[in-house]
């Protein structure tokens, strides 16, 4: 995908968005639920890439081909949901190519932006997830989903009152609490995915401390990246499988060879914080009385 400002084109409003895709003019002016195959085919050589200032929650159904998960391929014929969060670039689909099937609510963060929604939204960690870490949904969980969906679609149908932007918000609130449920129970089911992560996850990070040439401390958005998974999804999984984040790994592995040094060598604490890629020893001896209760002098010396 080209990143070229000349081929992206942004989109700000709901009534912008059904005028490209070819839809009739919106019901409501924040929030749209559009079916993928009322859709017009786009001229993906007039406009390659797009902005929408929206959230997108999208489900496509009878997907062709197999999903990447993790490092793995996993096939799948029930229905798949994303979630995207506003300002991100995303490609139009080739007409020739594109999935009919499945449906795309979208809404402006005006809509939400006087509610608590508005606010915790971004707890949401799935909003940042990629594509390829859609949520797999059972004939159930769909079926729960699309009810939801519907029932906010009837409100915005309905005759607008005092009430209806609060129906409405409270309905958003209520499928995004399901959604998180969905991927958290995804997370658990899926064992065998899992498992393959984690232990990718802990062969690239031990690899970090055991390179002689790598001076540097271990990142979230770098483990992520050597794993092909975006920094949300990478600790919103280890988090559900372990209790700890991806960035609390990184810590109790810091604190796991600072011990094997600190009681194995004769390094002093500054260059023991250097070798595991801190710039600043203060850093270092604050993580490790932070992690172990004690300073790593004081550590050191309780072997003696």
């Amino acid at each position: 995908m080209k990143n070229d400002k000349q081929n992206i084109q942004i989109i700000n409003s709901v009534s912008e968005l059904h005028k490209l895709l070819g839809l009739p003019q919106p019901q409501h002016p924040l929030i749209t639920l559009i079916d993928h195959a009322a859709v017009q085919p786009i001229d993906t050589n007039q406009n390659p890439n797009l902005v929408l200032n929206f959230y997108n929650i999208t489900i496509k159904r009878s997907f062709k081909g197999q999903m990447k998960y993790g490092k793995s391929y996993y096939d799948f014929d029930e229905g798949t949901m994303s979630f995207m969060a506003p300002n991100q670039v995303i490609g139009i689909d080739d007409a020739a190519n594109s999935n009919k099937e499945g449906w795309s609510l979208l809404f402006h963060p005006d809509l939400i932006r006087n509610y608590p929604l508005g606010a915790v939204i971004k707890n949401y960690g799935f909003f940042s997830y990629d594509l390829n870490e859609a949520l797999h949904l059972s004939a159930e969980e769909e079926q729960l989903i699309e009810k939801g969906v519907q029932n906010i679609k009837t409100e915005y149908e309905s005759r607008m009152d005092q009430y209806s932007q609060d129906v409405m918000v409270s309905s958003l609130a209520l499928l995004l609490n399901y959604c998180n449920r969905f991927y958290n129970r995804q997370f658990v089911t899926r064992k065998m995915a899992n498992t393959d992560v984690l232990t990718q996850f802990e062969k690239v990070l031990s690899k970090h401390f055991e390179d002689k040439t790598d001076q540097m401390l271990p990142t979230v958005q770098g483990l992520a990246k050597e794993l092909s998974l975006s920094t949300s999804y990478l600790s919103d999984m280890l988090r559900t499988v372990t209790g700890q984040n991806t960035q609390q790994h990184i810590h109790n592995k810091v604190l796991e060879n600072a011990k094997d040094l600190l009681t194995t060598t004769n390094l002093t604490v500054s260059e023991i914080a250097y070798k595991l890629g801190f710039e600043h020893p203060q850093s270092f001896s604050k993580l490790f009385k932070n992690k172990s209760g004690v300073s790593p002098l004081a550590f050191r010396q309780s072997f003696n």
